[in-house]
């Protein structure tokens, strides 16, 4: 997923879901996010991450957060 403009952030929710055949919903429901607010993260428009919420999606997609995250030198 492109990064917010002027970030170097990119967020890979949308790969992760999709290698687990889970939905962005379902991920919602189990972590206890509102869809709308995992929907900023994953389309990568969100300005900040709690650990707390970077810790359950971590535990429920069983990555790392360097599997969730990466830093692209190119980006913005």
């Amino acid at each position: 997923m492109p990064a917010e403009e002027g970030t170097k952030i990119m967020v890979k929710l949308d790969d992760l879901l999709h290698a687990r055949r889970m939905t962005l919903t379902e991920l919602a429901e189990r972590v206890g996010l509102t869809l709308a607010n995992l929907s900023i993260l994953k389309t990568g428009k969100a300005k900040a991450i709690r650990f707390s919420t970077l810790e359950a999606i971590c535990r429920e997609l069983e990555c790392q957060p360097g599997d969730l995250l990466a830093y692209d030198e190119k980006a913005a």
